[in-house]
């Protein structure tokens, strides 16, 4: 028999976006139903934020360890035990998963339904074969899923994504990863300073997602000093070779070149989780990237009473962002349910993060060479005091602004760019000048006198204009 519910706003989805969701729209008095198809716990916990911080944490001490001379200290028989570093990262990962999880277990039980759903029309799910959902509003927080590349399907277990990487027993001899952009970078480099010899191909220019030339190539030298970085390259075809694999690629001159791998990571980003939610049916339509129109400020797909929040919109695909989108989702929901209007939300200024070594980090309007209206202003950790300090004086840092010297935004790439990375993103969202922000205190000798250079260089310049 089918099990029959209704509910004023039914969340598709128990991540991150969809349990904020949750939390908003019940805030909100709206009766509301959970629907987790597992596994659960978050992307970031199990397979993304987390994991990949604890294998980047294990790679950071073993470089530590084999680079104390330049301090004159000495250091010798260090070695990697795989096992052992892959059992700290489960058994962390599993902690931090644990506890998303008990928080989805305390909530109430008839909100909460087990299954996969989609829509039988504008206004019902159907969750597996035997439950169907009526619903006033219904927001689409399904995540998303590691992209695998055509040539490396059939290819089995050697084949790693985020979704297996961190379950190995233990460090493969040698690793081919796929992507340079954020999650590639990292774990090609923790891998790398574990003792595994790594391959990196991306058919881009860039690596860690930094598009400014300088501090393009700058990364491109620092991390190709550690592993085999190959840009503009194109992977043709992938075999099983013994208990590895063979890659076929060419370079970015059109060279014919081989990698052999026991293993390969597909890091060419995340696909939305929307195949199986038969969107034709409640009246959305798909765009190119499978994701269905929707307004950036309220999360409403327009022609039904239909949000969609976190990974599963493609737009922001970060914890912070799918976090608030949830709340933005699940509080207009319950409006849409109610029958009041929706609020339309500014977005955040925008923050990426890659936490390499040295870190990178875009803030706010991307690079643009073709907007000569602005303003750059630019430092070099190779003589920053700090920085020269610590031992970790690479990289630099561009930041850019109107001609009134209004912040816009900016690239980093250094020592401590998780934190400046932030104080640039206030300055941006508060309006601030080149000129007000220099004004605010930075203490010495710290990293951020590095931002206060960039943005002192920009204060100069606003003063011949």
């Amino acid at each position: 028999m089918m099990r029959e519910l209704a509910c004023d706003v039914a969340v598709i989805g128990a991540g991150t976006a969809g349990l904020a969701a949750r939390r908003a729209a019940a805030s909100a008095g709206a009766r509301t139903v959970l629907i987790e198809r597992g596994p659960g716990g978050t992307t970031c916990a199990r397979v993304g934020c987390m994991p990949s911080k604890l294998l980047i944490a294990a790679g950071a001490a073993a470089h530590a360890a084999r680079n104390t001379d330049l301090f004159g200290i000495r250091v010798s028989g260090v070695s990697v035990d795989g096992p052992a570093v892959l059992a700290r990262v489960r058994a962390e990962r599993d902690r931090f998963v644990g506890g998303v999880l008990e928080g989805v277990d305390a909530l109430p039980e008839d909100g909460r339904i087990a299954g996969s759903a989609r829509f039988a029309d504008g206004g019902t799910l159907l969750v597996g074969e035997d439950a169907r959902i009526r619903f006033r509003a219904a927001i689409i927080a399904t995540g998303s899923s590691p992209i695998v590349p055509d040539p490396l399907r059939g290819l089995g277990a050697r084949v790693l994504t985020t979704d297996s990487l961190f379950e190995m027993p233990d460090l493969p001899p040698s690793l081919a990863v796929l992507g340079a952009g954020a999650v590639g970078i990292e774990i090609a480099q923790a891998m790398a300073r574990l003792g595994v010899a790594v391959t990196v191909i991306d058919a881009g220019k860039t690596v860690a997602g930094l598009r400014e030339p300088d501090l393009a190539r700058q990364a491109a030298a620092i991390f190709g000093a550690e592993l085999d970085l190959h840009l503009g390259a194109r992977l043709r075809a992938a075999v099983p070779e013994g208990d590895g694999v063979r890659l076929d690629w060419t370079d970015r001159h059109g060279r014919a070149q081989v990698t052999r791998a026991r293993r390969v990571l597909a890091a060419a980003g995340r696909s939305p989780n929307l195949d199986d939610l038969d969107l034709a049916a409640a009246g959305l339509r798909p765009g190119e990237n499978g994701v269905p129109d929707f307004d950036h400020r309220t999360l409403v797909c327009p022609g039904a009473p239909i949000l969609i929040a976190g990974d599963a919109d493609a737009w922001r695909p970060v914890l912070h962002e799918a976090s608030r989108q949830g709340r933005i989702a699940g509080a207009n929901a319950a409006a849409l349910a109610a029958g009041r209007p929706v609020q339309a939300v500014t977005p955040w200024t925008r923050l990426a993060m890659v936490f390499t070594h040295p870190q990178a980090a875009a803030i706010g309007a991307p690079y643009a060479p073709e907007a000569g209206d602005r303003l750059i202003g630019a430092m070099d950790f190779s003589d920053q005091g700090r920085a020269r300090v610590e031992g970790h004086n690479r990289g630099g840092i561009r930041v850019w602004a109107d001609r009134d010297g209004r912040l816009l935004g900016g690239e980093m790439l250094g020592p401590g760019v998780e934190h400046l990375a932030h104080r640039l993103a206030d300055a941006v969202a508060d309006g601030l000048t080149a000129r007000d922000a220099v004004e605010r205190p930075i203490y010495h000798p710290t990293v951020e006198e590095g931002l206060k250079t960039a943005m002192s260089n920009i204060v100069q310049s606003t003063s011949k204009c």
